[in-house]
């Protein structure tokens, strides 16, 4: 697919782009290669294809999920302005 010097401008307007008169040849060029790219992929067959997440059969190494921290609520607590029943309380912002 050729686009053209008008094509170009029309797309580079909608996408709010300025591109230089003398540039436009270029991305004439550029974009007509990319399109012709996405036809040649939507031309191949894919009906036996399974959809797949990762192109590599790789699972994920998951750590045992244990607590590996000591509880410091009341720590972090003592800095806050105001708690109560080991809640934080805020000042009312929406009435």
């Amino acid at each position: 697919m050729s686009l053209s010097a008008d094509e170009v401008k029309k797309i580079a307007y909608l996408a709010r782009i300025s591109i230089k008169e003398e540039n436009i040849h270029a991305y004439a060029e550029n974009l007509s290669g990319i399109l012709d790219l996405v036809a040649q992929m939507d031309a191949v067959n894919t009906d036996n294809v399974k959809p797949m997440a990762h192109p590599q059969e790789m699972i994920q190494r998951l750590r045992e999920d244990k607590v590996t921290e000591v509880n410091q609520r009341e720590q972090f607590q003592r800095n806050a302005p105001a708690t109560e029943v080991g809640l934080y309380l805020v000042p009312k912002v929406i009435e």
